[in-house]
């Protein structure tokens, strides 16, 4: 870990803190829906590890990680539950086609949700 340099305020020493660029508003914006949860669920729950990583700079790409795994796991979850359930026919039923394709997404979502971002 660095020295952390201190600079005399009265009678307090207050510790010379910067943080080097902050990450622009497009790599904000890159951030997914996967990476803004983990983010808020670490600022509600985990105040000590977001802090940490805020301030030894790893949490943006803490959170890349967190968000291309998420989407990564979400499909292959996706295409293991197809082959384990066969869908509907498409064509002469939709409605049932559609029903099961978010059936299929909300099981998988809940899935990476317990495995990566609430973890």
């Amino acid at each position: 870990m660095n020295e952390i340099t201190y600079s005399r305020n009265g009678d307090y020493l207050i510790p010379d803190l910067t943080l080097t660029q902050l990450s622009s508003n497009k790599e904000q914006s890159s951030l997914g829906k996967y990476g803004r949860m983990r983010k808020q669920y670490l600022q509600e729950n985990k105040k000590p590890l977001f802090h940490s990583l805020l301030l030894s700079e790893k949490l943006f790409p803490h959170l890349m990680e967190i968000d291309q795994t998420a989407n990564r796991r979400l499909e292959q979850i996706m295409k293991d539950l197809q082959k384990m359930q066969t869908p509907p026919d498409k064509m002469t039923h939709q409605m049932e086609w559609v029903g099961y394709m978010n059936n299929l997404k909300a099981q998988a979502e809940e899935m990476v949700l317990t495995e990566l971002i609430y973890s």
